[in-house]
């Protein structure tokens, strides 16, 4: 990558690790494109509710924005919401994290637009 960042394999590969060292599951459902697809992330909270947070750059920084206006959500929405943008965007990266805590794991603040 041209602009000194990892690519998104090597960086999800590495939170997967971090996470998994704190034994919190975090899955990839799709592997989209290697260099530089967006990262989509379900965080299941294991109570049938997960948020649905998408990755954004704002001033080149890495940012994370809820998916929808209901954050969080039913599993089940969250589930059907993954699925459709997996078939909007194939270079997108589908990633599910198991956290009861809600924790994103990966670097940059949540906002709302």
């Amino acid at each position: 990558m041209s602009d000194g960042r990892l690519s998104t394999d090597l960086y999800v590969s590495a939170h997967v690790r971090q996470a998994a060292q704190a034994n919190v599951p975090m899955m990839v459902l799709r592997r989209g494109d290697a260099s530089s697809g967006t990262m989509i992330l379900k965080i299941n909270l294991l109570n049938g509710t997960a948020r649905m947070l998408v990755e954004a750059r704002f001033d080149d920084a890495r940012v994370w924005t809820p998916a929808t206006r209901q954050d969080p959500m039913p599993e089940r929405d969250a589930d059907e919401y993954m699925t459709r943008q997996g078939e909007i965007d194939p270079d997108a990266w589908l990633i599910e994290i198991e956290d009861k805590q809600g924790r994103v794991w990966f670097p940059g603040k949540v906002v709302s637009l």
